[in-house]
């Protein structure tokens, strides 16, 4: 057995007597104690030392820093990290065929290696240890999620794929597979990345929407969650043309449509819900379905505004997304958390309309939970996946109040430090398995002759 002990002079993580579910809160000096990547203790630093496990464990001293949860993105396309800059500022259907449709088709399983590799590595450096990467790109095999799963292993980055089942046929080709193909492909990703021990890496299907998917497809990707007991992913009324298209095609709202197949709402994860009236949030509440929300997304692409604080009061899980990397052109859950307070408190016109550590938990330990997977706290029972902040950087000055510095004023150059699964994935700034170099001379390359319209 491998065994780690990390220690920093503060944290945010539950009381050192219990890891009941609550709010975490700002400690002192923390050291936490891991066995095969799995939290075993979190206390004082010298009740872990004398731990009869700590002996001859690695220690990873964080001086100066805070230990944080490393923050959980439950929606995110890495590819299209490939597209930044080129779509910027277009209407959304502009920057779907302009952009999107233009380039993404040109893609092989090496191309998307190298996307991943952009991705997910400067996720890392932002304190993202688990994403959720919604993959359509496959091209009627699994070849292209293969290159994306093993680019993520590479780095050390926890990736769920949540591999898409698209059928509309005015997708590019790329994008497009039949029932059959997308079930067959998707249960053979899934036997062959089967992780139930650590996590590093789960397989999740994703009919792609209402416009991408027919409802024989979604139906296809809900039964194949049903069968392999994991949750299944899907966009919706993230703009408001797909309520209309909605009420044309299917005579009700998106959510109402969807619900009325025989699916199980438990374990969807609708992403956006921008235009989800108040029936369609009832609906989600009282059918256990989750939502994962991308504020900074939302607002880039003008979509709109989710409810996020009718939602949470109604006790939906929602994790926080970053979307595409051409779609908010960010990839720092930590600035998800912010803008989701934001956006909440000015829609609301109302300063108090959400605070910060609901914001907090939204980007950690409740997205964990809407992938059902036990990341995002610091707590026995859950994956050792930490950030370590450095409390030198004047945007956390000053530190009485970490948990709200960490959302409202945290700068991204503060992050230094971060570990998953036990295993130091950025040391100092700098990724520990991949060279920046080398990811900047494989984009570089790739996207030579792109050009915007």
């Amino acid at each position: 057995m491998t065994a780690v002990v990390v220690t920093a002079d503060r944290s945010l993580a539950p009381s050192f007597a219990d890891a009941a579910p609550g709010p975490d809160r700002a400690r002192g000096a923390t050291s936490v104690l891991a066995i095969d990547g799995a939290i075993i203790a979190v206390g004082d630093p010298d009740e872990i030392a004398a731990h009869p496990r700590a002996a001859g464990a690695r220690r990873i001293a964080w001086p100066g820093r805070a230990m944080v949860p490393g923050t959980v993105n439950t929606h995110n396309h890495s590819f299209q990290s490939l597209l930044r800059g080129i779509g910027d500022d277009l209407p959304f259907l502009a920057w779907r065929d302009q952009a999107l449709y233009r380039y993404s088709p040109r893609l092989g399983a090496e191309d998307m290696a190298t996307a991943a590799l952009f991705a997910f590595g400067e996720m890392l450096l932002h304190g993202v240890t688990t994403v959720c990467d919604f993959y359509y790109l496959n091209r009627q095999s699994n070849d292209n999620a293969s290159a994306t799963i093993e680019a993520a292993r590479r780095l050390g980055i926890r990736i769920v794929l949540a591999r898409c089942f698209y059928d509309w046929d005015g997708a590019p080709e790329a994008y497009r597979e039949t029932v059959p193909q997308a079930v067959a492909h998707f249960e053979a990703l899934a036997r062959r990345y089967h992780d139930p021990e650590r996590f590093l890496i789960s397989v999740q299907p994703a009919p792609h929407s209402q416009h991408g998917a027919s409802p024989a497809m979604i139906e296809a990707g809900a039964g194949c969650a049903r069968d392999a007991g994991v949750p299944w992913h899907i966009h919706l009324a993230e703009e408001r043309y797909q309520v209309d298209q909605s009420l044309e095609r299917f005579g009700a709202r998106p959510l109402h449509a969807v619900a009325a197949l025989p699916v199980d709402l438990s374990q969807m994860i609708a992403v956006h819900g921008c235009w989800f009236d108040a029936g369609e949030r009832a609906v989600l509440a009282e059918r256990g379905g989750a939502l994962a929300y991308c504020p900074g997304s939302n607002m880039f692409l003008g979509d709109g505004v989710t409810d996020v604080v009718d939602l949470v009061a109604r006790g939906v899980k929602i994790g926080l997304g970053t979307d595409g990397g051409c779609s908010n052109n960010r990839v720092s859950v930590f600035d998800e958390m912010r803008t989701c307070a934001l956006l909440q408190k000015v829609h609301r016109t109302d300063g108090q309309a959400i605070d910060a550590e609901t914001c907090f938990a939204l980007g950690t330990r409740t997205a964990g939970e809407v992938l059902r997977l036990p990341v995002g706290r610091i707590a026995p029972g859950y994956r050792c996946d930490l950030v370590a902040i450095d409390l030198d950087d004047p945007s956390l000055w000053p530190v009485q109040a970490l948990e709200k510095n960490v959302v409202y004023s945290l700068s991204p150059r503060a992050v230094t430090d971060v570990v998953v699964d036990g295993q130091e994935v950025v040391a100092a700034r700098r990724l520990c398995h991949v060279a920046l170099d080398e990811i900047q001379a494989r984009v570089g390359e790739l996207t030579r002759d792109w050009r915007r319209t």
